[in-house]
């Protein structure tokens, strides 16, 4: 009751900012256990995912464990079930964390749950998705558990929040920024936010995802890379935040055209 309830309630938080459209859905709704892949753009798209799919399943999400030292936040992936994993940027990688990540979600999808993790295990960094080695979709990929569906996700529009790196060039802080989303979201007097436009498109890829899986990671992760990225490099969109605000002028950061730049000749 306390979930569903705490579902209803982020969701109208999240929609005065967010105007989300969804295709695909009749794919959550399917009974079974799902793996969900969504690209990652911002440190919003978790929220957004989670609280559109809990509605139709019983979600376990794959969060890094920074998040578990938040006190409101632990205390609702807890009750989520979220599976924990070590935050290898801090110094903090667990050698085991791949078995970790692995024996955990294995049990949820045996149990019929729907699991959420990231492919790329980090923000995107420009207007490309990068899975480079990562492996832990992969290793999942590679021994499903019978009858799981493998559900790809496209998400678009949050290029750009202050939740991501096309803000200013640098890697955003979670709580730092979301203490500013709570002023802004009363700054706006609640139903006057600027509306940000956010698409989630799911896909069930997987015969493809398996079939990948069989040629080794590398592989995989070129089919996962060029699932997200199939309209090619994503434009920044940058939206006001407070509705008195003039109209922004923000630009991609000088720091990621240089790097977009590198990635093209390479």
């Amino acid at each position: 009751m306390l979930m569903r309830f705490y579902r209803v309630f982020y969701k109208f938080v999240l929609s005065r900012r967010y105007r989300v459209t969804i295709s695909g859905i009749d794919l959550l709704k399917q009974s079974g256990s799902k793996l969900i892949l969504p690209n990652h753009q911002s440190h919003v798209d978790p929220q957004i995912i989670a609280v559109e799919c809990y509605k139709y399943a019983d979600v376990v999400p794959v969060v890094n464990e920074r998040f578990f030292r938040i006190p409101v936040i632990k205390f609702f992936l807890r009750k989520w079930g979220a599976v924990s994993v070590s935050d290898f940027r801090s110094g903090n990688r667990d050698p085991h964390v791949l078995k970790t990540i692995f024996s955990k979600v294995i049990v949820a999808l045996e149990e019929g749950k729907t699991v959420i993790i990231y492919p790329s295990g980090q923000l995107q960094e420009t207007g490309i998705e990068k899975i480079n080695n990562k492996q832990s979709a992969y290793a999942i990929v590679k021994d499903l558990p019978k009858d799981t569906r493998v559900l790809g996700v496209r998400i678009k529009g949050l290029w750009g929040s202050s939740f991501s790196w096309a803000w200013n060039g640098k890697k955003p802080a979670f709580l730092k920024q979301y203490l500013f989303g709570v002023f802004y979201f009363f700054s706006n007097l609640i139903f006057l936010c600027p509306k940000r436009d956010v698409s989630l498109e799911f896909f069930d890829i997987t015969e493809e995802a398996k079939k990948e899986s069989l040629d080794g990671r590398h592989s995989f992760n070129r089919f996962l890379e060029k699932f997200y990225n199939v309209d090619g490099r994503q434009a920044p969109l940058y939206v006001k935040h407070v509705f008195f605000f003039p109209k922004s002028k923000r630009k991609l950061p000088e720091s990621i055209v240089r790097r977009e730049a590198k990635e093209l000749m390479n």
